[in-house]
């Protein structure tokens, strides 16, 4: 794997940790997700207006995310009511890099080699390492069903948009018809909570959107990234995300330990070292 494709996944990691940072200070989470799915939409119906139409290959790709990420948004929901985001965000994305790698071998045949298997499992003990103290005070078994529950869809959407963007033919067009269907999604919170919205802060609504156009940009850069390494491999890198997360909440949000997270950034530094030197 190249240095330009590694740097772009690890951008892709910190933007993702930015916008989870962001949810994470919010007072209302699951209508801060509304907006934040509301935040690609905007830039996605200018991009879909001039841009061209993808592959008709990849339009059931495009479809089958979006139902993905409905449930997604779901069982995150569900998750972060259940449990702390400390507890269920390393699970839920810990989980993800394994998956991915097995669903792409099992249903695309991608076979990574044994050191590549061995730098993701040094990303995902990274992961786990990262909330280590949260993790020992135990979870619940809702908080832990729905946080598996939410990494397995994070997999399945990483799969099926893997290969979508590879039929596409165009990865602009793909970003774009994806990000712009998270219209339904953002629809469904809205009229949920209909009755909030007209009693939200300004801040409220620059946050949400904020964070969609920085997941989307995220998101972007991880689509172009599938069109050149393994599936799996990009997963795993873009997990990462994890320790920028807790970086920043360390720093910004004076949370934890950082002698801890710095060991979990040493891990996971040297299972991205792995991946690039054998895919």
């Amino acid at each position: 794997m190249s240095l330009s494709i590694i740097m772009i996944i690890l951008a892709a990691a910190l933007l993702h940790a930015i916008w989870n940072a962001i949810v994470k200070t919010a007072g209302d989470r699951t209508l801060t997700l509304g907006l934040v799915a509301f935040g690609h939409v905007i830039p996605a119906g200018v991009m879909i207006m001039i841009l061209p139409l993808p592959a008709p290959e990849s339009f059931g790709y495009v479809a089958l995310s979006t139902c993905i990420h409905f449930v997604y948004y779901y069982t995150l929901g569900q998750a972060y009511r259940h449990g702390d985001l400390s507890v269920v965000y390393p699970i839920a994305r810990g989980i993800v890099p394994a998956l991915v790698s097995l669903w792409a071998m099992l249903f695309v045949g991608e076979v990574l080699p044994f050191w590549a298997w061995f730098g993701i499992g040094l990303i995902g003990f990274g992961i786990q390492m990262s909330s280590w103290s949260a993790l020992r005070q135990g979870v619940g078994g809702a908080a832990l069903g729905f946080a598996v529950a939410t990494g397995v869809c994070i997999s399945a959407y990483s799969l099926v948009d893997g290969v979508g963007v590879r039929l596409s033919g165009n990865t602009l067009s793909y970003w774009a018809w994806g990000a712009f269907l998270q219209v339904f999604i953002a629809a469904f919170i809205g009229v949920r909570r209909w009755s909030v919205l007209p009693s939200l802060s300004k801040r409220t609504w620059a946050l949400g959107l904020t964070g969609g156009l920085v997941s989307m940009i995220a998101y972007g850069l991880v689509l172009y990234a599938k069109n050149f390494a393994p599936l799996g491999a990009v997963s795993a890198l873009r997990e990462t995300s994890v320790i920028f997360a807790a970086l920043i909440g360390f720093i910004v949000l004076g949370e934890g330990n950082w002698v801890r997270r710095m060991l979990a950034a040493i891990f996971m530094v040297a299972g991205v070292s792995f991946i690039g030197m054998n895919v």
